[in-house]
């Protein structure tokens, strides 16, 4: 109701209206209180079954964590004495691979420089066999040039006093030949 509805009204329904609606704001207030109180209500048994639910989890983890603990110590108790074996010999073994390493590092060293001291010697082993190759095939060359030119001087020695005798020789069967002729034509 307005106030215009109110003011027409008989003074004596004035008094109850008003009474009503302030009745009526008093259980609004009240009902607001109430659902207030309910939400309130409502949101700690939320809350409480939100902390059993986290207490079960807790519970539930712990449980799986002793589990993994009961589980995994075994394992760690049997790898403990072999990984404190394997840090003792490795211990004991680090100078002995260093200095291993130390002498592999000398030896390729060395072996590099000898390699190139084989390399350079090769070469110059090739290149001294190249130079008595070349020296052996002058010498062969001029041996047989000699050859050659002495078998040619021994062939014009030989064969030109050869080559006369069987000229005169030639020219004696054929005065012979001739003087015979002759005289078998004149008998």
């Amino acid at each position: 109701m307005n106030l215009l509805q109110l003011s027409r009204l008989p003074e004596q329904d004035r008094e109850i209206t008003l009474m009503h609606i302030q009745l009526d704001n008093q259980t609004i207030l009240l009902a607001f209180v109430a659902v207030t109180g309910l939400a309130v209500l409502l949101q700690a048994f939320v809350l409480l079954g939100i902390l059993v639910s986290v207490r079960k989890s807790a519970r539930a983890l712990l449980k799986e964590a002793e589990s993994m603990r009961a589980s995994i110590m075994p394992v760690l108790s049997t790898a403990l004495p072999i990984l404190q074996e394997t840090q003792e010999i490795l211990i004991r073994i680090a100078p002995k691979v260093e200095l291993v390493a130390a002498d592999v590092s000398d030896l390729t060293y060395r072996l590099r420089i000898q390699a190139a001291e084989i390399q350079d010697s090769a070469a110059e082993i090739v290149e001294r066999v190249r130079i008595q190759a070349a020296r052996m095939d002058a010498m062969c060359t001029d041996g047989l040039d000699a050859v050659d030119r002495a078998g040619s001087y021994v062939a014009g020695a030989v064969l030109k006093p050869m080559r006369q005798v069987s000229g005169v020789l030639a020219s004696v069967r054929a005065v012979v030949g001739s003087l015979r002729s002759t005289s078998r034509d004149h008998r």
